[in-house]
């Protein structure tokens, strides 16, 4: 709530403890700062949370997969959630990301326009991930969260797809299924944000 609203999130300056610079009072930066592993530990915890969700829909799951697959050994890892039979038959990779609509290089149109840093990181992501994915017969599907808790249109398209599957695994209506979804990964995503904001507040 604090870092929705643009209070405080203390009387005293936000520390950056591993690197001992002067942040912004309000979090911004700690809700996305990759230093000191909240940024690996929140893609993690979003990840889980989808990943059961497919479980739970009877879906067949892997996790970080992709490393060295392709004949010319390429190291990356572009599904961090691999679902078979996604979509025509064929396994998808979704690619989580968490990104912020006050990033100074899209933070005017952001202004003006909701959902633009979540499609800026989808177009880096499939730009980064279609080659290699086309390679291994995937389909690449990057699920972005903007930091104040708004997912880009390939999220809720396949949030949709995946809560029809549930319901019907769950036998409970399509539209609570949903809000299910979302609650737990905002729930998560929240709670990890406030952790990284609390780690980096100068002790008094």
């Amino acid at each position: 709530m604090v870092l929705r609203i643009m209070i405080k999130a203390s009387h005293q300056y936000l520390a950056y403890q591993f690197w001992y610079s002067i942040l912004d009072p309000l979090g911004h930066h700690a809700s996305t700062c990759k230093r000191g592993g909240d940024a690996v530990h929140r893609h993690n915890l979003l990840r889980d949370v989808f990943a059961d969700s497919c479980r739970l829909a009877h879906l067949p799951v892997k996790l970080e997969v992709g490393n060295n697959l392709t004949p010319d050994h390429d190291h990356s890892r572009p599904a961090d959630v691999l679902v078979h039979n996604w979509s025509l038959g064929k396994p998808a990779a979704f690619d989580f990301c968490v990104t912020s609509p006050l990033n100074s290089l899209i933070l005017s149109e952001a202004g003006v326009t909701s959902g633009v840093a979540a499609q800026a990181s989808e177009i880096r992501k499939h730009y980064s991930n279609d080659a290699i994915c086309v390679e291994l017969g995937w389909v690449c599907i990057p699920l972005v969260v903007e930091t104040y808790g708004a997912w880009g249109q390939e999220a809720v398209k396949n949030f949709a797809q995946l809560a029809s599957r549930l319901a019907i695994a769950c036998s409970k209506p399509k539209s609570v299924v949903i809000n299910e979804i979302y609650g737990r990964l905002y729930t998560c995503l929240m709670r990890s944000i406030s952790s990284a904001i609390l780690t980096r507040i100068v002790p008094s």
